[in-house]
């Protein structure tokens, strides 16, 4: 009888929930942005170059990125090369990355076009998806190398440390089968 009650009550508390979600209004208020498929969060993150969850492969995988990495450049213990190095990644990152979004809120902006004035087309949009597509890549393949040059720049113990501050403490890659080939091959900076 008590777990028929627990259920019951756990049931009638999620009630709410449920019908919340499933509200035949989720993009109600949506239709007022000015580029409808980006929010304002959004078109500031590409204007300034941020990634945006792009990187989460390589972010989620063990391989750092280079503003995360100068913003906890102390309790990683990076050396003064080691910083600068973040700091030219992370400024380089931004010049290639600032230009992509301008360009991917242009396409979004002519997307959203196409259909406010009435002109869409399956050849129009099509076309226009496939520019949006194209530089979505470009943007993410952008930020993926500076994490793929971020990890060649830290030493493993930096890369580990990285990791558990961050709260994923099994995303540093295991540098004796995944990775030291290539990272024995590339300069580190040292402290």
């Amino acid at each position: 009888m008590h777990k028929f009650l627990v259920t019951a009550a756990a049931a009638i508390a999620l009630f709410p929930l449920l019908a919340a979600a499933q509200t035949p209004q989720p993009y109600a208020g949506l239709e007022t942005r000015p580029i409808k498929a980006l929010s304002a969060q959004q078109i500031a993150d590409l204007k300034a170059g941020r990634g945006m969850g792009f990187a989460l492969p390589a972010e989620l995988n063990g391989y750092p990125g280079p503003v995360h990495v100068l913003e906890l450049a102390d309790r990683l213990g990076l050396s003064a090369a080691q910083k600068a190095e973040m700091t030219r990644l992370f400024e380089a990152m931004k010049a290639e990355a600032m230009p992509l979004g301008e360009r991917l809120i242009a396409e979004e902006t002519a997307l959203d076009a196409l259909f406010a004035d009435r002109r869409a087309t399956a050849d129009t949009v099509a076309a226009a998806a496939a520019e949006i597509g194209a530089t979505q890549g470009l943007l993410r393949a952008a930020h993926l190398k500076y994490h793929l040059a971020t990890l060649q720049a830290l030493q493993p113990e930096q890369v580990q440390r990285y990791a558990e501050l961050r709260g994923y403490t099994n995303a540093a890659p295991n540098t004796s089968t995944n990775t030291g080939s290539q990272r024995s091959e590339e300069p580190r900076l040292n402290s």
